[in-house]
């Protein structure tokens, strides 16, 4: 292992960051958020549940010939993993426990590479310093790959995925090519205004909308509101994204939820046939770019011993996710999903 004397420490800087909304300044460092930051008072309560400042999704992206990449930071507020991806593998995974404020990734190979530094799916982090060995050089990692942008719950923040870039979303940018940002916001996916307002305003090729569990689990929504708001969050988006392919993915699996009203009278089924008729609804009046992805032929009933909790997939529920989802996009986008 490497002295920390002999590396030498890198200009903390925007560049080396994706994935995210917003960078916020701190005399500490820099924090990465999912949402805009300086707008944080118009996400209530607490930015999202305060859930937008968590790092689902973000990484450092850097070109070095480094074999030791540090990293400093704010302490950790609870356990957590760091992942280093290099030349698209997964080649090492660190375990922090809360309090942390240093990350030490050694015995990277030699030679100049293409690594990945993904963040925390379950806590926020303020990155302070960035180090790599003394005689190595890097520089900021450009993602020029079209832009994913992507909404959902806890189902897409994934915090039981088994470490950052293991999670359904970023397995599934890798396979089909494409810089990904991920709002998934914990119990906290709701179709907010705002929120359509923020998809509406992010560069985007591709959108995708996976909604109706946190509404379901909430009761925020009536099955008499559901479709208008979700009309009104696509409108929106609309306003901007006129001809960007945007793909509505109903629930997967939920056993009980299956069967049993919420208090407002809500089960999965019934969310499902509201969404499908929504996207069949605006295609009728002339949005060809808008797909619809049935939720149970991504993640069904077959699946269901992979849920941890007869809603949450576990690590191996978040990997099939991930690798099925070229497969169901690609047939969500060829209308296959609305017979």
């Amino acid at each position: 292992m490497k002295d920390v004397k002999s590396v030498k420490h890198l200009l903390l800087q925007e560049a080396w960051f994706h994935g995210a909304v917003s960078l916020e300044h701190r005399q500490e460092g820099i924090k990465p958020w999912r949402i805009p930051f300086r707008d944080y008072d118009l996400y209530p309560p607490e930015g999202i549940g305060g859930k937008a400042e968590i790092c689902s999704g973000i990484r450092l992206r850097l070109a070095s010939g480094s074999e030791t990449l540090l990293l400093w930071f704010e302490p950790l507020a609870e356990d957590t993993s760091l992942d280093c991806v290099a030349d698209g593998r997964l080649v090492q995974t660190l375990r922090l426990a809360a309090g942390a404020a240093e990350a030490r990734f050694t015995g990277l190979a030699p030679g100049v590479k293409e690594l990945e530094i993904y963040l925390p799916q379950n806590t926020g982090m303020t990155l302070s310093g960035l180090a790599i060995d003394a005689d190595a050089a890097a520089e900021p990692l450009a993602d020029t790959r079209p832009r994913w942008v992507t909404y959902g719950s806890s189902i897409t923040q994934c915090v039981a995925a088994r470490s950052p870039s293991r999670t359904w979303p970023v397995i599934a940018a890798g396979e089909i090519g494409y810089h990904l940002t991920n709002l998934g916001f914990s119990g906290n996916c709701l179709m907010e205004p705002m929120i359509g307002r923020l998809i509406r305003d992010l560069p985007a090729d591709l959108i995708t909308l996976c909604v109706g569990v946190n509404i379901y689990g909430a009761a925020s929504s009536s099955p008499r509101m559901f479709k208008p708001l979700l009309i009104g969050l696509l409108e929106t988006i609309r306003e901007k994204h006129a001809e960007t392919p945007l793909v509505i993915i109903s629930p997967i699996y939920g056993t009980e939820r299956e069967t049993e009203e919420n208090p407002l009278g809500f089960t999965l089924p019934l969310m499902r046939r509201e969404i499908a008729d929504t996207v069949e609804l605006l295609r009728a009046r002339g949005d060809r770019h808008l797909h619809y992805l049935d939720g149970l032929e991504w993640f069904g009933p077959a699946d269901g011993e992979l849920l941890t909790d007869g809603l949450h997939p576990g690590p191996e529920g978040y990997e099939l996710l991930g690798s099925r989802f070229s497969g169901r996009l690609a047939a969500a986008l060829r209308g296959e999903m609305l017979h």
